[in-house]
């Protein structure tokens, strides 16, 4: 190959945040299927899919708000409150289908106050997020006194529904669901202009506020679609797992946060993909699955998963360095 072939190439994957995150999740599947027996076993594939849906749908709201420049420490905590609506008013003689729309609705008017926090009084999102964390860890174990809500409403336990493909590969209701969400996130992200006032606010506010976006106006607006992706991340929670714990996904925003990273999606703003996102949550997933079949310490596998993290971070800010 020609010096002038390979710089095309590694300019192409420099300049496409999901190639590389899809290059590492090809060479782990192929890495894992070899060291180990059950890997590619259908039932186990399923399985990773399946584990990868709660942390994959936080990452998806946590893309939208890296996306303009920000971070939300207070994705997971949302979705357990959510969760813990959902179950205890359905536990208290509500519909399924009320408690459902109540928990989402909670979950949005969060992610709402935090936009509004954000954009009201110009505070770092880190900061506005963090104390928004401990607010609603706070008011989860107090609405829940202290135990956790079985949930066995039919409506609540939806996504949870199982079929076979060919017979034997079990897919859920839920990863359809997620792979709905994705598709509509990219097709607005990348096809409406909507999509591109979130990518120019990340790039550089000033430069979108002197073009004419509204970069107040459009980082709400994120703030709240990421809410409802956090609402129907509780709804995905409650069919993976049909009970509503308040000590539920305490590293969910860590690990929502890497699986973004690990997408190639920059922590500076203006940069990736939610396809890239989806990516990163099955290779979280991949890791896991394939290290625990390898008998690794789970202690080691987050080792693991931190050493990508920084490599991740590293490949993304060499590439802004060539590109500029």
């Amino acid at each position: 190959m020609s010096t002038k072939t390979k710089g095309s190439v590694s300019e192409f994957v420099l300049r496409t945040p999901a190639v590389g995150p899809a290059i590492a999740l090809v060479a782990a599947v192929v890495v894992f299927s070899l060291t180990t027996n059950t890997f590619l076993n259908s039932d186990n594939l399923s399985l990773i899919v399946q584990q990868s849906l709660v942390v994959g749908t936080l990452a998806l709201g946590q893309t939208l708000v890296i996306l303009t420049g920000g971070i939300d420490l207070a994705n997971a905590a949302t979705a357990v409150l959510g969760t813990l609506l959902m179950a205890k008013l359905v536990v208290g003689g509500v519909s399924g289908t009320v408690a459902l729309v109540t928990g989402i609705a909670v979950a949005v008017a969060i992610g709402a106050l935090i936009g509004g926090i954000v954009t009201g009084a110009s505070l770092p999102p880190f900061i506005v997020t963090l104390g928004m964390l401990t607010i609603v860890t706070a008011v989860s174990r107090i609405y829940a006194e202290g135990r956790s809500y079985p949930v066995t409403d039919d409506t609540l336990a939806f996504l949870g529904t199982r079929q076979y493909l060919f017979g034997h590969v079990e897919v859920t209701v839920g990863m359809g669901l997620a792979l709905l969400m994705f598709v509509g996130i990219w097709y607005a992200l990348t096809k409406t202009a909507w999509g591109r006032h979130v990518y120019a606010v990340g790039n550089d506010p000033e430069a979108a506020r002197l073009s004419g976006i509204n970069v107040r106006r459009t980082v709400l607006s994120v703030y709240v679609v990421a809410g409802l992706v956090y609402g129907i991340a509780a709804w995905q929670a409650l069919g993976r797992v049909p009970n509503a714990d308040p000590n539920a996904f305490q590293m969910g925003n860590l690990d929502s946060i890497t699986a973004v990273v690990l997408g190639g999606t920059s922590l500076f703003g203006g940069r990736g993909s939610v396809i890239g996102t989806l990516v990163g949550a099955l290779i979280v997933a991949v890791l896991r699955s394939g290290l625990t079949q390898a008998g690794i310490d789970s202690l080691y596998q987050d080792v693991a998963t931190g050493v990508l993290v920084i490599v991740a971070v590293a490949v993304d800010r060499f590439s802004r360095r060539k590109q500029r």
